[in-house]
């Protein structure tokens, strides 16, 4: 996670912004950081690429909504749903559609990770999924990194031991509702693409697994596609 935004500020605010957009924010809710910005053009970058007339998207972890109401206004014809499990992010997810005049298209559920998704989605019906899953490890929350936590909530940041337990858990699930061909896209800490690869390539059911870099030559997206199940 990003140091260089004044989260206090935001919050003060009442507002940051993300991908051009003004973004509503609240202390439930992880501040939309511009790292993030990152996966948001990577994601339509592949939505585009797929040239699709009506592409079918999940953010998944979606936080403020950030991710999700930046890609349904950029890809006007994009039907999205995004989830989460806190009330805070819910609320504030749902502020952000409005305030966008996104209702139509981009709806918002709450629920553990794909849990919410099991009666309004199809399975393999899914285009691509978006997801910036907390990825600090326990261990660094204690130490280093605990001062992230002093504004922001906790479970926006703890990812077990490792830094990757949502990772794992939405490398597995996502493949209930994606289809074939479709793209599954995460925002990695630094130096965490080549586990969070591993992930993809052991489970055997994704191919064309590849990281994203940034202008400082940092990857900060990882991606693949899943396979045709057999």
């Amino acid at each position: 996670m990003s140091e260089d935004i004044d989260v206090a500020d935001a919050y003060s605010r009442g507002s940051a912004v993300f991908m051009g957009m003004e973004m509503l924010v609240a202390s439930g809710a992880l501040v939309p950081r511009p790292e993030t910005e990152l996966l948001g053009s990577t994601a339509i970058d592949v939505l585009r690429q797929m040239k699709l007339s009506a592409p079918r998207v999940v953010d998944m972890c979606c936080g403020a909504g950030n991710l999700a109401c930046a890609i349904a206004h950029q890809v006007p014809t994009a039907r999205v749903w995004a989830s989460d499990l806190t009330d805070g992010c819910v609320e504030v997810a749902c502020r952000n559609v409005i305030h966008h005049g996104l209702a139509d298209r981009v709806s918002v559920l709450q629920g553990d990770l794909f849990e919410a998704l099991a009666t309004p989605v199809s399975p393999g019906s899914i285009d691509l999924v978006v997801c910036n899953p907390p990825y600090i490890s326990e261990k660094r929350l204690e130490g280093d990194r605990s001062h992230l936590v002093t504004l922001e909530p906790r479970e926006a940041f703890a990812a077990g031991p490792y830094g990757i337990a949502i990772h794992m858990r939405v490398v597995k699930d996502a493949l209930r509702y994606l289809r074939p061909g479709g793209a599954l896209l995460f925002e990695v800490g630094l130096g965490q693409e080549r586990q969070v690869a591993s992930l993809f390539e052991r489970s055997r059911s994704y191919e064309g697994v590849r990281a994203v870099t940034n202008r400082a030559g940092e990857a900060r997206v990882v991606l693949g596609y899943a396979k045709p199940q057999s």
